[in-house]
């Protein structure tokens, strides 16, 4: 059955509307905390949240919700989601909360969970959780708000643990990088990570002041990144999304590397060091056709799953794979973590780059396919293949690209949206049939 609440990316919504109400808050606390105390009586949470004034607020809620459940709460202050996930692992927490809404405007949030293992918990878990909030949720809070403050010592424990995962041999002293922090959780943690490195750190949307979080900048936005790294003939640019689960790159000359850049990168050097699992890297079904024919053209499988990190860990797991991720930055080293790290994943970039030579000569033979993704505003979500006029559109377009392309059509797992994603060798082609199914949608459930 499909969850109300839990999107592929947990909780999402407006501060103050439901389901981000305080008192819908209180309950998931307490429904965390329920679920938690039958496992360890002695059960603890860390909470963490990003840069977005809601914050704090919506902290609160759900550690009272917990404390009702006797569980305690340690709260990490302004933090990148990984690096929640991180602790939750070093430091032996119950579970893990991140209060963010990713790459949404600050006027959203959400909350996301995390097992004690770091990883998301699973779909079962995740609707067991839910029915219990959806049962007592019209209920009031049976115990007032908590009043979090920040253990600062959490930062080091995480930028300790990254510090670890450079690649061997690989000095960063005197690399000049450009870091757009999205004005977001990275904001403090990715320049100090790096300047303790030795590099010659370039910050810039390093200021967050509540409400410009992923505001004209980071991964959704990196333009700024790239002109950056040009006018201060950087090494390498990296652009951070408002948690810093994902990261997006450019080479010294401007060029954007996106996830099926990283991908192609990592997966080399894994390969070549003898530390790829199963010469197979596991992305998604929006992962270029480019990425899926250069890997081939070394031996290298692509698997692809749904979209979602979950589902690209998931695939990871059943394949015994070490190296997944999604064109958007969102990568996982499965032998470092659990979890899409943008920091993380900014440190071996850097790390190639050091050791290697430019990020433009790591990419060579990448040749990316002419790709479009089409976001519709839908007032309902009914299978798309059962809308016969979509249907019909979708077949046209599969016969007209005859191999030479794709179609992939799914809903957002976070918004009110169909996507349409098409992918073909000319641009004609990709306008014209991304144009098409758009209009097929739109007219039968758009908004």
């Amino acid at each position: 059955m499909p969850k109300e609440l839990f999107g592929t990316d947990g909780i999402r919504g407006t501060p103050g509307a439901y389901p981000l109400d305080d008192r819908t808050l209180y309950w998931t606390g307490r429904a965390l905390g329920d679920y938690l105390h039958a496992i360890a009586p002695a059960a603890h949470i860390l909470i963490g949240a990003d840069t977005r004034e809601s914050g704090p607020h919506i902290a609160n809620q759900i550690a009272g919700g917990a404390a009702a459940a006797g569980v305690t709460c340690e709260f990490a202050g302004v933090i990148t989601t990984p690096g929640v996930a991180s602790l939750v692992r070093q430091k032996n927490f119950s579970a893990g909360v991140v209060i963010s809404a990713s790459h949404n405007p600050w006027t959203d949030n959400g909350v996301k969970l995390f097992a004690a293992t770091g990883m998301k918990f699973p779909d079962a878990v995740e609707a067991a959780i839910e029915e219990q909030i959806l049962a007592h949720a019209a209920k009031p809070a049976a115990s007032p708000a908590a009043a979090l403050t920040a253990d600062a010592s959490l930062d080091e424990a995480y930028l300790r643990f990254l510090r670890g995962c450079v690649i061997p041999g690989a000095k960063l002293a005197g690399m000049r990088i450009v870091l757009d922090c999205a004005n977001g959780a990275a904001s403090a943690l990715a320049p100090a990570l790096f300047r303790e490195l030795g590099a010659d750190v370039v910050a810039i949307h390093n200021r967050p002041d509540g409400r410009n979080i992923n505001n004209g900048c980071g991964s959704l936005h990196p333009e700024s990144m790239q002109k950056k790294v040009v006018e201060t003939h950087a090494a390498l640019g990296v652009a951070f999304d408002g948690d810093a689960d994902r990261a997006i790159f450019s080479t010294a000359t401007g060029k954007l590397v996106d996830g099926d850049g990283v991908l192609l990168v990592a997966a080399r050097w894994m390969q070549s060091a003898g530390k790829l699992k199963g010469s197979t890297v596991v992305g998604t079904t929006m992962a270029n056709l480019g990425l899926e024919k250069a890997l081939a053209a070394e031996s290298l499988t692509l698997a692809r799953e749904p979209v979602g990190d979950r589902y690209v860990l998931e695939g990871m797991q059943r394949l015994g794979a070490n190296l997944g991720g999604e064109q958007s930055g969102h990568i996982i080293f499965l032998d470092d973590a659990p979890t899409g790290d943008g920091l993380l994943t900014a440190l071996k970039m850097a790390s190639l780059v050091a050791l290697d030579g430019s990020l433009d000569e790591l990419v060579r033979g990448l040749k990316i396919f002419p790709q479009t993704i089409v976001n519709v505003r839908v007032r309902s979500k009914p299978p798309l293949s059962s809308l016969p006029e979509v249907a019909r559109t979708l077949a046209e377009a599969e016969r007209a690209l005859d191999g030479a392309g794709r179609v992939v059509l799914r809903y957002s797992g976070t918004e009110s949206l169909a996507r349409v994603m098409v992918e073909a060798e000319q641009q004609a082609d990709v306008d014209r049939w991304s144009a098409a199914i758009a209009t097929a949608i739109r007219a039968a459930i758009g908004a």
